[in-house]
């Protein structure tokens, strides 16, 4: 496994990160959160059709880029830095999903629309008739998981339901048609996939914590000199370095396993997968709860205004540490 960037992923890194400078500040996320579909659809297009975000962990014979998860990791985590609301994690899993399970068919109709920017989104449901919570409800290619069938869903009511982060998207899902595509689902694997690109939104954004507490300490000023020249925030700020740096190496990991699974879904690469999403799951979500803590205490009274995005930083944290199990779960998981 690769322990830094190639080239190749760090110019990914800046031209995501290039587009979203220009085209999505603050105010930008402000309004694509407050939207009706929750996210900026021309940015959304810009990103798949300047960047190709969508197409990356996609094969070449379905219109794909043929890379990997770990180049859509990249992306995610520029995203997180950002704060900015798009649907890529939710199609990135319901494109690994069709890629594992799915029949060819159903991958050669499906996976070139995801390619092209159409959104997904997959979620699991053992009751066919009970309504789930699924992220990016509106999406437009639903999956739904019943037993170990994939199905694709049809004439479904969705739900929108309120989320403490109102960059991310929850609805309750129910009724529609299961049109099968596909079989032998491996829930645990599909899941384990998913949480580990859920890892770098959580880098991405403790990131962002640190990049704005560090630029605010250089301009707030206290007896006459700025509070960044205080030997104790100076700790605490190396601190939150260190668990940024950190939770960046689990995540690389995770990305890593995810990626080698879906290329070859072997059982060595499955039991790398669970393991090591399960590792940066605990830590990320550990480490992003205490940078979010620390960005808002440094902050002072300013951070738990509306009109700063500290607070964003904050509910992102807490909302991710939840999504995908909590972290002593997942620490627990490892000890079986």
């Amino acid at each position: 496994m690769q322990i830094a960037r190639t080239e190749e992923q760090q110019e990914l890194a800046n031209i995501v990160t290039s587009l979203l400078t220009k085209r999505s500040d603050s105010d930008a996320v402000r309004r694509a959160m407050a939207s009706e579909v929750g996210y900026d659809e021309e940015l959304w297009q810009a990103l798949c059709e300047q960047v190709g975000v969508a197409a990356l962990c996609i094969p070449e014979e379905y219109d794909g880029f043929g890379s990997s998860l770990v180049e859509t990791g990249v992306a995610l985590e520029a995203l997180g830095v950002n704060l900015a609301p798009a649907p890529l994690l939710t199609s990135a899993a319901a494109a690994a999903a069709l890629i594992l399970y799915a029949d060819e068919d159903a991958k050669s109709d499906l996976l070139p629309q995801i390619a092209a920017g159409q959104t997904a989104t997959i979620f699991i449901n053992d009751d066919a008739n009970s309504p789930q919570l699924v992220l990016e409800g509106q999406a437009d290619i639903l999956l739904r998981v019943v037993g170990d069938q994939l199905n694709l869903v049809t004439d479904a009511q969705v739900d929108a339901v309120e989320a403490l982060d109102q960059t991310l998207r929850f609805a309750r899902i129910s009724g529609g048609s299961n049109n099968p595509i596909g079989s032998g689902v491996d829930i645990e694997a599909l899941q384990a996939i998913t949480a580990a690109l859920a890892t770098t939104l959580q880098v991405g954004g403790a990131q962002r914590g640190l990049e704005m507490t560090v630029d605010y300490a250089k301009v707030r000023e206290q007896f006459g000199r700025s509070i960044g020249s205080f030997q104790a925030l100076k700790h605490r700020m190396a601190d939150m370095l260190v668990l940024v740096e950190s939770a960046r190496s689990a995540s690389w990991g995770a990305c890593h396993a995810a990626a080698a699974y879906l290329m070859d879904p072997t059982e060595s690469n499955r039991a790398d997968l669970i393991r090591l999403a399960a590792v940066a799951q605990s830590y990320c979500s550990d480490a992003f709860d205490k940078v979010a803590g620390e960005t808002i205490q440094l902050h002072g009274g300013i951070a738990i205004t509306w009109e700063h995005d500290a607070h964003l930083v904050f509910k992102r944290a807490h909302a991710l540490s939840q999504l995908f199990g909590r972290a002593d779960e997942h620490r627990s998981s490892l000890l079986r």
